[in-house]
């Protein structure tokens, strides 16, 4: 059955998002720690984007990839948070069956994207560290732009196949979410129809790229690892693995989330423990990625305190072209 005989053959064309009604009295607390994050991830990825774009140093592979995760980033948590923030507000919370699949997809889309941008970013730090003298010959702009471009179209392809497997589904009721956004396992839940199927595409969906990018990652931190041992100082294994320690930061967080989420029995999902890993993945992980990149990244530091400097010279220039002439 395609998603379109599937809905308008089900008695169900709104979805009602419970959000956090289950915990009234911190609802003003809620949406002002969540729109601060929010505002957050929007300001700090924004800005890693256009330091990337205007320092010339910033013009390598590894921030090409960096840039790409920032903007994946945005429109991972923009997919959730807006529509979440407004809800607040809202006596009911409602979501049409389209919207709903839409959201999902998008949602999926660009955490799958994620998923397989980090993979590559995981070879750009191998071919850096294997062959310095040959990297930027290695990773070409071609190479990386086919790349990225190769993450959105797996990443969106693997989207389509779950949103397609759980929005084919009947939905005769009822249509309450107990969720602040359409994920998998509270939408799965509403099914009146068999979800076994949808069950298993998703389970072979998330092992296909889950798998797929932890095998690569596996082989190219091997690699790493066996190159930073035949560093001879110290201080050169030191800087080499320091290079790596902020990628792989974000891909145990990432990874870890996502497996626990997704790849376990329908049985053992609780509603009220996923909402906070949830708000973990969607929220909490788009903001810390340029923290983590920004902080413990000397290039990044260097490039921030030389946009810092010119902000202040064109300052003061702009004030003394400002002041009068004497005998004006």
């Amino acid at each position: 059955m395609s998603i379109a005989k599937a809905w308008n053959s089900s008695s169900v064309t709104l979805f009602i998002l419970l959000g956090f009604k289950d915990h009234p009295e911190l609802q003003v607390l809620l949406f002002v720690t969540f729109l601060g994050i929010y505002l957050v991830t929007l300001a700090w990825n924004l800005a890693l984007i256009f330091l990337i774009k205007s320092d010339t140093h910033l013009h390598t592979p590894m921030y090409f990839f960096l840039s790409n995760l920032s903007f994946i980033d945005i429109c991972y948590s923009s997919t959730v948070a807006p529509k979440m923030l407004i809800d607040f507000f809202r006596a009911q919370k409602t979501i049409s069956s389209v919207g709903c699949a839409v959201q999902f997809f998008f949602f999926v889309g660009m955490g799958l994207t994620e998923c397989f941008l980090l993979t590559a970013m995981a070879y750009d730090r191998y071919a850096a560290i294997s062959s310095p003298l040959l990297y930027t010959v290695i990773m070409s702009q071609g190479l990386c732009t086919q790349m990225v471009v190769g993450a959105y179209a797996g990443g969106f392809l693997s989207s389509l196949i779950q949103a397609t497997s759980i929005f084919r589904l009947h939905f005769c009721g009822p249509n309450i979410i107990n969720h602040f956004f359409c994920d998998l396992p509270p939408v799965l839940a509403l099914s009146c129809s068999g979800t076994f199927l949808s069950q298993v595409v998703n389970f072979l969906v998330v092992a296909a790229v889950g798998g797929t990018s932890f095998l690569i990652l596996l082989i190219s931190y091997s690699y790493i690892v066996s190159a930073v041992l035949k560093i001879r100082s110290v201080e050169g294994r030191w800087k080499a693995f320091n290079t790596c320690a902020s990628h792989l930061m974000v891909v145990t967080l990432l990874f870890g989330t996502a497996l626990f989420m997704y790849l376990r029995p329908s049985s053992s999902y609780s509603l009220g423990r996923d909402k906070v890993v949830s708000v973990f993945y969607s929220l909490v992980i788009p903001v810390l990625n340029p923290l983590i990149y920004s902080l413990r990244n000397k290039e990044i530091k260097d490039a921030l305190l030389k946009a810092e400097k010119k902000k202040v010279f064109s300052q003061v220039l702009s004030d003394n072209i400002s002041l009068p002439v004497a005998g004006d």
